[in-house]
């Protein structure tokens, strides 16, 4: 069975720390026990899915925003990168294209799907494994993995049996009732739907077909503004009657909100700040350097990063994305990349004019990419590290101290060959990602060059 590893979303819940390309699922707040290291909710599934299944056999799909960082968290896996965000169907029918044409997947080969998101133990994953014996022992549609609810939810789908044996038969499947609804199902024996799909590839084709669309993985991304702006959930699993599911009886949780998130939490406090004696169940989690004192507040979560501050009441975290606006996602202010990380640190617009300035660090051994821009000019200076850096066919040695100059339209990049940190002060007509037009280069050959 091929995994379908699902990393969408904006975030929004878990604001200021995640942003529109570091969504919630790559927040490094997690213990990993056997290290003692914190890590990230997608480090995480991943450890535990790889006990379990062979790397090989798990792709992730994603939208481009999350490319660098899921390579940064998880090294070289396969990823599937939707053009565009149009919810989990266009994101899983794609990734099954990819499977089947690039992979060679046969159409009776069963696929399954799983969000990264999820804090479960490793019996779930072996759990999730025995749905393709499930679907191919019972030729059913698609099936399904419930979990017994602890209490009537609004955010779940929820699966309601008409008949249990070695597994349970679905009569029907209801995507998100109200939380009236939600306590009739449960009343009726209903299971929340855990999010986790396996099905054969033939059921994606076949939808597909249905809809005049390609199979080819080139051609759908080409037509993928085409694929229908919806759940995977609504659009298939809703209109289909041949459904089975397997249940789990172990721990489950989504960590979509503060609340939930800081109850796995193993510290009260992350990053610079402190708690009074009388701060019970608040959590602090802090990405700048400005030390954050709570005193005599309970119950609450304080999360401090350069896009923001939230202070709240853990049960209100919930509320989280009702009070959000366009202004608190205009421009990410910390963004991890394969070649390091940077933050925002000031950001003007004036007669037409924009200076942004950022402190990036480039890890040992990564480098920029070969670039130039058409709209802006830069300045770096070089904080510390020591680097290669090459401008319009020209390399030299950097240090700390030194500052570089970059006009519009020059071809410039940077290798560092020590972990380096430095300013960039961006300015220009249009200080936006299109500007940054990327070029080809031979890395390996450079380095030797300069040793």
């Amino acid at each position: 069975m091929k995994l379908i590893l699902l990393s969408g979303g904006s975030g929004t819940r878990l604001w200021p720390l995640s942003n529109d390309s570091r969504a919630k699922q790559f927040l490094k707040v997690l213990r990993n026990d056997d290290t003692g290291e914190l890590e990230s909710m997608v480090q995480r599934v991943y450890r535990q899915l790889a006990e379990v299944v062979a790397a090989e056999d798990m792709i992730v799909a994603t939208n481009a925003a999350q490319v660098d960082m899921l390579r940064n968290q998880l090294g070289d896996i396969p990823i599937v990168i939707e053009p565009e965000r149009r919810d989990t169907f266009p994101a899983i029918a794609l990734a099954c294209t990819y499977l089947h044409s690039a992979l060679g997947m046969k159409e009776d080969e069963v696929v399954g799907v799983v969000s990264v998101d999820a804090f479960v133990d490793v019996a779930f994953y072996r759990q999730v494994k025995e749905l393709e014996k499930l679907v191919t022992s019972t030729k059913v549609e698609i099936g399904l993995l419930g979990i017994k609810p602890t209490y009537p939810s609004s955010k779940y789908g929820y699966l309601i049996p008409t008949l249990s044996t070695e597994y349970m038969q679905v009569d029907r499947f209801v995507e998100k009732p109200s939380e009236e609804a939600a306590e009739v199902l449960i009343e009726k024996g209903a299971y929340w739907n855990s999010g986790v799909f396996a099905f054969p590839l033939s059921l994606i084709l076949n939808r597909l077909i249905e809809k005049e669309l390609p199979c080819s993985y080139e051609e759908l991304l080409d037509q993928f503004s085409k694929l229908p702006k919806n759940s995977f959930d609504y659009e298939v699993v809703e209109n289909l009657t041949k459904i089975s599911a397997l249940t789990y009886d172990g721990y489950w949780k989504d960590l979509g909100t503060w609340n939930t998130l800081t109850e796995e939490m193993s510290e009260q406090v992350i990053g610079n700040g402190g708690l009074s004696e009388d701060s019970f169940n608040t959590h602090i989690v802090n990405e700048l350097d400005l030390p954050v004192i709570v005193l005599g507040i309970s119950n609450a979560v304080v999360a401090v990063s350069a896009d923001g501050i939230l202070v709240t009441d853990k049960p209100a975290s919930s509320r989280m994305k009702d009070m959000l606006h366009d202004g608190l996602f205009s421009r990410p202010m910390y963004e991890e990349r394969r070649w390091g990380w940077y933050r925002v640190l000031d950001f003007t617009k004036k007669e037409g004019r924009e200076v942004l300035t950022k402190r990036l660090c480039v890890e040992s051994g990564k480098n920029l990419s070969y670039q130039f821009h058409n709209h802006r000019s830069e300045v770096w200076t070089i904080i510390s590290g020591d680097a290669i850096f090459i401008q319009d066919g020209e390399t030299k040695m950097v240090l700390p101290g030194d500052v570089l100059t970059i006009p519009l339209g020059s071809k410039h990049c940077l290798y560092a060959l020590t972990d380096t940190e430095l300013i960039e002060v961006q300015m220009g007509s249009s200080i936006v990602e299109e500007d940054i037009i990327r070029l080809e280069k031979d890395w390996s050959t450079i380095v030797e060059s300069i040793r």
